[in-house]
C-alpha cells in the first residue's frame, strides 16, 4: 500500500497529465508540441548530454583509481581510499558556490593569475561563464565520481585472479587484458554506479540553478511549476524525464545486468595487491593526492568563504572571521531549517528502519510468490530521479485531488517525510538484505525449535546480529535526507517549512551576506555527514558500494 500510494501513484499522475486533457482524453498533443519546441528541445537535449558528460567524466576518473587502489600498495593507500568520499559530503548545488568564488571574475584564480604579473591588474575573466556547460559537468563528477568507484573495487574484488591468469598465459597482457577481460567483467558493477550518476546529473536542479543554466531540463520544470494548475507542458517534460531514466535503466540492466554478472562468479581465491617500484609507487600516490585536491576544491571554496566576511579580488580571504558560522545558527532563515530538516530526516528514517528490515526479511528469509517483485519495487526509488517523485507529489496533492489534504502550499511535513523516506529506502533495504544474508537462518530455526514464535526469533536473535548493517544503511539514509534537493526546493514552498538545503539556495540568492552565511551553513552539513560517512565505512568497509546499486 506505500509503494502503491506514494510511489506509483505520484508516477501516474504525471503520466495523467501529460497523455490526458482537461476533459479526460487521452492525447499526445502536448509531447508534439513540446518535441516541436526549440526551447524544450533543446533543454532535453542539454539534460541528456549534460547526464552524458558527467557520467563519461565520473569514470575517467574513478576507473584508474579504482584499478590502482585494487591492484597496487602505495603510500597513503588507507588515507586516500577514506578521502575519496569527501566529495559526497556536500551536494553539487553547494560546492558550486565555492567554485564560483574560485573560477568567477574577481575570484582567487584571476587574482593569482595578476599576482603573478600575467595578467594587468584590474583585469577580469568569468571560468565558468566562458562553457557553462562543462563547468555544470565537471563539478557534478567531481561530486558524484565516488560512486562509480565504490562499485568499481567492490567489482575489482569480486573478479577470480584465476580468469586474468589465463588469460596472460594465453598472451593476452597488459591494456588489451584490461579491456578485454577485467573491464566486461566489472561491467555489472559500473552500471549500477554509472545509472546513478547519469539520473542524478540528468535530473540535477540545484547546480544549474546556482550557475543561472536555465536551458535544461530540470529548471524549466522547476520555474513551470508556477503554474502547475493550468500548465499540461510541465507533466509531458517530467514524464519524458521519467521514461528517459527508466529506459535507460532498463537497456543498461538488459545490456550489462544480467548477462554480465553471469559471466562474473565470486572471486575463490583473493589477490594480493602488489608492490611496486618506488617511483610508480610515487606515481600512484600523486595520481590520487591530485585529484583529491580537485575534487575537494569546491568543498575547500566553500570552507574559505564561510570563514570569511569579505573575500573580493584575491588569492586568499584578506580577513578571517567565525561570525558567519554564528550567524548560520542564528539566522531567522537557518535555525528553522535546521530543526527542520532534524525532523524530516529523523522520521523518514525510522519509516524506512521499519519497512526496510520487513521488506528485507521478505526477500531474504520467506519463500512468498512475488518476493521479487517487492525487492524490485524497494530499489526502483534510484531509477527514478527524485525531481520527478517530487514533481508527482505535488501534482497529486493539488486542489480536488485525492490527496489534496496533504498539498505543500499549507504545510509540506507530511510530503516531504514521505518523500525522504521513498527516496532512501534502497538503503536500509540493501544493507538489511545483506545483513540478513550474512546471518545462518539456523540460528533462528534453533530458537523457533525452543518454542520462540518467529518474529520473536528475528527480533531477539536475527536483528542484535545485524545491526551494525541497519545503523549504517539508516545513518546514509538520514545523511542523505538532511541534505536532499529536488524534494526540498520543489515542495517547501513556505519559509516556516524550509529543510536546510532550501535554506542554503535562498541564503545564497540574498545580497549582501546571504552568500556567507549560506556558505557556513554548507560547511556545517559537510562536518555533519563526514562524520556520517567515516562512520559508515568503519562498518560497512567495502560493502558500502553495495548501498549505491540501482
Amino acid at each position: 500500500m506505500f509503494f502503491t500510494a506514494f510511489f506509483l501513484w505520484p508516477i501516474l499522475q504525471i503520466l495523467k497529465g501529460g497523455f490526458f486533457d482537461a476533459d479526460g482524453r487521452f492525447t499526445t498533443e502536448y509531447f508534439a508540441v513540446l518535441l516541436s519546441d526549440p526551447l524544450y528541445l533543446g533543454g532535453l537535449r542539454n539534460s541528456f548530454l549534460l547526464a552524458c558528460a558527467a557520467t563519461s567524466l565520473s569514470l575517467l576518473i574513478a576507473l584508474p583509481l579504482a584499478f590502482i587502489s585494487d591492484r597496487f600498495l602505495f603510500p597513503a593507500k588507507g588515507l586516500f581510499s577514506s578521502l575519496i568520499l569527501v566529495p559526497m559530503i556536500l551536494p553539487p548545488f553547494v560546492g558550486a558556490i565555492g567554485i564560483k568564488q574560485i573560477f568567477g571574475q574577481y575570484g582567487a584564480v584571476n587574482a593569482l593569475i595578476i599576482a603573478l604579473g600575467l595578467r594587468p591588474e584590474g583585469w577580469a575573466f568569468d571560468w565558468f561563464a566562458l562553457n557553462r556547460f562543462w563547468g555544470i559537468a565537471l563539478i557534478e563528477a567531481l561530486s558524484l565520481y565516488p560512486i562509480v568507484y565504490l562499485n568499481a573495487t567492490a567489482a575489482l574484488a569480486n573478479i577470480d585472479p584465476a580468469m586474468e591468469e589465463a588469460a596472460e598465459n594465453l598472451g593476452c597482457t597488459g591494456l588489451r587484458r584490461v579491456f578485454k577481460i577485467t573491464l566486461p567483467l566489472i561491467r555489472p558493477g559500473l552500471f549500477a554506479g554509472g545509472t546513478i550518476v547519469f539520473i542524478w546529473a540528468f535530473t540535477e536542479l540545484g547546480t544549474p540553478l546556482v550557475f543561472d543554466y536555465a536551458r535544461v531540463t530540470p529548471v524549466q520544470i522547476y520555474y513551470g511549476l508556477r503554474d502547475i494548475g493550468g500548465n499540461p507542458f510541465p507533466y509531458a517534460l517530467v514524464a519524458v524525464m521519467l521514461g528517459s531514466s527508466v529506459a535507460l535503466y532498463g537497456l543498461g540492466k538488459g545490456l550489462f545486468g544480467r548477462a554480465a554478472h553471469a559471466a562474473s562468479p565470486k572471486a575463490t581465491t583473493l589477490s594480493a595487491p602488489r608492490t611496486l617500484r618506488p617511483l610508480p609507487r610515487t606515481a600512484c600516490t600523486l595520481l590520487f593526492a591530485a585529484v583529491t585536491f580537485v575534487a575537494i576544491l569546491p568543498h575547500l571554496g566553500v570552507v574559505l568563504v564561510a570563514f570569511s566576511p569579505d573575500w573580493y579580488a584575491t588569492v586568499l580571504p584578506q580577513h578571517f572571521t567565525l561570525e558567519n558560522f554564528a550567524l548560520a545558527l542564528g539566522h531567522e532563515l537557518t535555525v528553522p531549517a535546521i530543526a527542520n530538516s532534524l525532523k524530516f530526516a529523523s522520521l523518514s528514517t525510522a519509516i524506512d528502519i521499519v519497512l526496510g528490515v520487513a521488506i528485507a526479511y521478505v526477500v531474504v528469509r520467506s519463500r512468498l510468490a512475488g518476493r521479487q517483485i517487492l525487492d524490485f519495487l524497494a530499489m526502483m526509488p534510484l531509477a527514478v530521479p527524485g525531481l520527478v517523485l517530487a514533481f508527482g507529489y505535488l501534482a497529486m496533492s493539488q486542489e480536488g485531488k485525492a490527496f489534496a489534504f496533504l498539498n505543500p502550499v499549507e504545510n509540506p511535513t507530511v510530503l516531504l517525510v514521505i518523500a525522504y523516506s521513498v527516496r532512501r529506502l534502497p538503503y536500509v533495504v540493501r544493507s538489511a538484505v545483506a545483513g540478513f544474508q550474512q546471518t545462518s537462518e539456523t540460528l533462528e530455526e534453533a530458537a523457533q525449535s525452543l518454542g520462540s514464535p518467529p518474529l520473536k526469533a528475528t527480533v531477539k536473535i536475527t536483528l542484535p546480529l545485524i545491526m551494525a548493517n541497519l545503523i549504517a544503511g539508516g545513518l546514509l539514509a538520514f545523511s542523505f535526507a538532511m541534505l536532499e534537493v529536488s524534494d526540498s526546493l520543489i515542495l517547501a514552498q513556505k519559509q516556516l517549512y524550509y529543510p536546510i538545503t532550501k535554506a542554503i539556495m535562498e541564503l545564497f540568492q540574498l545580497i549582501g551576506e546571504g552568500k556567507f552565511i549560506a556558505s557556513a551553513l554548507g560547511v556545517w552539513a559537510m562536518a555533519f555527514l563526514g562524520v556520517t560517512l567515516v562512520g559508515m565505512t568503519r562498518l560497512l568497509g567495502k560493502n558500502l558500494g553495495a548501498l549505491f546499486r540501482a
